[in-house]
Parts: C-alpha cells; structure tokens; sequence
C-alpha cells in the first residue's frame, strides 16, 4: 500500500503540490500525480507539510513509573504532537545506566511502533554523579545510544564531567547536562526575583545554571568533545552560548516551549502545575529565549516532557514534583511565540523542531529534506485549525500540563513514520503497526 497527500505545501512555502509515498519513501513531489491503485489518497487541504519532529528530551517512565507514562502512552502523545523520534531520558527506575535497560527501552519502542524511541543513557551510575556508567556498551548495544545525560540532576564534579566528555567523543556521542549548580539551588523551588519573595517562595538564581554553563563549554573546548546544554532558561545563559560558539566550542543548546510561552508570574496561584526544573523566569528571559531561538543561538526546541502524577502534584508548591506535559502541545507554542508574529517561519520550524535534533543526536533517518528518494518521516500541520488544550485529551496516563484551557491556533493533524501513518486528526494508531501506506 502506498500513500498519496495532494494539496500540501512543503514547508509552507509555494503552491500546494502533491506529495507520493511508497516502499516507506518518498517517491515523488508535483502537480497532479497519478495515484497507484492500491494507494490512499489525502486531500491535505492546502496544509504545511514538515518532516517528523525529533525530541532531544523526552521523560517516558518506563521502567519504573507506568503509572504516569508508558513507552506506548508517552509514544502516542508524541505521534499526536507530530514527532517521529524521541529521546527517552536515563532518570528511570532502574536507572538508565546499564545495555540492559537502554537496549529494553529501544525494544519497547520498536515494539509499540509510533515513533522512534532512542534511549538516553545515563553518565554516571545511578544518576549519583560518583562513577561513570558503562557508555562504551550501551553505545555498543541494540539501542546505539548517542546522547547520554544525567538529566533531573546535573553531573556537578567537573572532574567527571571532563572524563565524561572525553569518553563520549570518542564514542561520538553527546552529553547533555542538566545545567544546575546544586549548592545554590538548596530547596529553592522557584525563580529568584521579586516574585518569588512576594510569595514567600525559596529562589532559584540564574547564576546556578550559568555557571556550569560556562564551566562546560570551557570543559568541552579542552576536551574537543560536544557538549548539549539541556532546557537553557536564562537571558546570562543566551550571552554563555554565544561566546562559546564565538570561540568554536562545539557546545548546542535546546529551549523548551513552556520557557518560550510562561513566566513566573504563574505562580501567583501556587498551583504546583506551573513547577518546572529549570523554574520558570521572568518575562526578560522568556524574550531572550525567543530571540536566541530565532536568531540561531539556541539550537532547537525539546519538550522535556515530564508526566507526573495527580498526588505528586496536588500537593504543596514546594512537595510538589517538577515537571509539565509537553509533547502535544509543543508545535502550536512554537507557532504562537514564533510564526504566527512572523518571527520565523514554517522552514524555521522545521529547523529547529527536526534538522538541529536530528543533527545533534546523529540520526541519519530523521530530520531530513522533503525530497524524492527520502525516508518518509513526515507531518501534516494545519496552521489555522483553533483547539482548546483539554488535559483529558490527552494522550498521556498523566495531567499535568499547565497549558489546559488555552486556545491555540496551530496543530499537527497526520503523522507518518516511514510511510506509516501513525497519527491522524486528533487520534493516534493502534500500538504494533500503525496504519500501513
């Protein structure tokens, strides 16, 4: 079976074309193609077409924690949001530390089938910051494994950070650091500003994150590694990364949509929705973070999807577990803040949502050109469509995003991973298959 999307306009640019897909590829772009007799035809409606979104940052859980999210929920919200790949984070239960776990998750994936699951491997043993973990074998094994982070505490010896990065470039892999200085984050809960000592709240200083920001990217310069900064947060951090690149260290950067749309005057309510690590900062931040995405300096966006559940939650602000739903939500945030102001356009989108991801993890199936000949990692984006963000909707076990009852315009509406539908208008495939194209 083969697919057939006509009146599409890749990267939202030009007239609409036609789109052909056959064998898991793209096998032609034009006006007026013949559809295969055994092909389904999907009249696009004139919407932008975008390759696969890839996340750097994704918290699914497994194993551990199924109660919050699983492999196949966790990979059903990320077909509904659009994306083809994920990343799943190490801060499992076991600890993503080990070929055992990491290859058991990239099984997991391939079993459910609705988006490419990569698994994260932690740096240290136990996310304890001691002992590096066995990178050299969960490279080796099934699941490849190119990013390795400590994500949800950051490797603070700089010591074992240097070692780290040395030992994954020679694997030509990725740290990705979770940037917080923890002897100046001490029960803080909350950004460090006037709003957080109106409301009584433990502050959280941008210096604990810019710091080992600086730290790292000198770390990486000697070490000759890469280095990713995960959910950059500040207007100081922006400055960091570029005197970095200025200098040629190989140092990225990803943002998170709740950074690009929320400040802190969240908290005013106190509800523990709108608590996050790194915390949500003032609305200088957030304007620094927009223009450094668009400017380039931050490399892409990532959700840091984060499901969490009811009792971790409703509790008291400072009890309360950080972390926000993001995966389906991210693409209409990144359009609010971004296109729809025209401060980038769908091209951009695709940059930063799929090409940088891709670049950055060394996918060499993700993140590529809308063209003949490759993989059909693809989705469909109606721009104007209007949706109201329902938390029961969703498709994730968990409800914790802070984004319920807002209207937003833009929405992935078809996602297909290689030729296989995996996501159409609001629902997500059935787990195992997809819908076959």
């Amino acid at each position: 079976m083969s697919l057939l999307l006509t009146n599409v306009r890749p990267y939202g640019e030009g007239e609409p074309v036609d789109v052909a897909i056959d064998g898991g590829e793209i096998t032609a772009i034009g006006t007026g193609l013949d559809a295969p007799a055994d092909a389904e035809v999907i009249d696009a409606g004139g919407n932008v077409l975008l390759p696969g979104f890839v996340d750097l940052h994704t918290h699914l859980r497994e194993p551990g924690r199924e109660d919050t999210e699983t492999i196949e929920s966790g990979s059903a919200a990320a077909a509904l949001g659009g994306y083809t790949a994920v990343f799943a984070m190490a801060n499992t239960s076991p600890v993503a530390d080990s070929a055992v776990i990491t290859d058991h998750v990239y099984r997991r994936g391939q079993e459910v089938g609705l988006v490419d699951v990569h698994p994260v491997g932690a740096v240290t043993v136990g996310l304890q910051g001691e002992k590096l973990a066995e990178m050299g074998m969960m490279a080796a094994g099934p699941g490849r494994v190119r990013v390795f982070s400590d994500d949800g505490v950051c490797v603070s010896d700089p010591l074992l950070m240097r070692r780290a990065l040395e030992y994954a470039s020679s694997l030509g892999a990725v740290i990705a650091q979770h940037a917080e200085e923890p002897r100046l984050t001490r029960g803080a809960v909350a950004h460090e500003g006037p709003e957080a000592a109106r409301l009584g709240l433990t502050g959280w200083p941008r210096a604990a994150e810019e710091a080992i920001v600086a730290r790292d990217a000198l770390l990486a310069r000697d070490a000759g590694a890469r280095v990713h900064i995960c959910h950059a947060s500040t207007a100081g951090t922006v400055e960091l990364l570029k005197w970095a690149k200025g200098q040629g260290v190989a140092i990225t950067a990803e943002v998170t949509p709740h950074h690009l749309l929320l400040d802190d005057s969240r908290l005013a309510t106190y509800d523990a929705v709108n608590r996050v690590n790194p915390p949500l900062r003032e609305a200088s931040d957030v304007a620094a973070l927009r223009k450094a995405l668009r400017d380039g300096v931050i490399d892409c966006v990532a959700t840091d999807h984060a499901p969490h559940a009811e009792q971790d939650k409703c509790c008291e602000f400072a009890a309360a577990r950080p972390g926000m739903l993001g995966l389906e939500t991210a693409l209409a945030i990144v359009a609010q803040v971004a296109v729809e102001p025209g401060d980038i356009t769908w091209r951009d989108v695709a940059r930063v949502m799929s090409e940088k991801p891709a670049e950055i993890a060394r996918l060499d199936d993700h993140g590529r050109p809308i063209r003949v000949g490759e993989p059909a990692n693809l989705t469909l984006v109606d721009p104007d469509l209007g949706w109201t963000v329902r938390a029961d909707d969703l498709a994730s076990r968990s409800r914790n995003t802070p984004f319920a009852e807002l209207e937003f315009r833009a929405k992935p509406v078809l996602t297909v991973l290689r030729g296989r539908i995996t996501a159409r208008d609001g629902v997500a495939a059935a787990p195992g298959a997809g819908e076959r194209a």
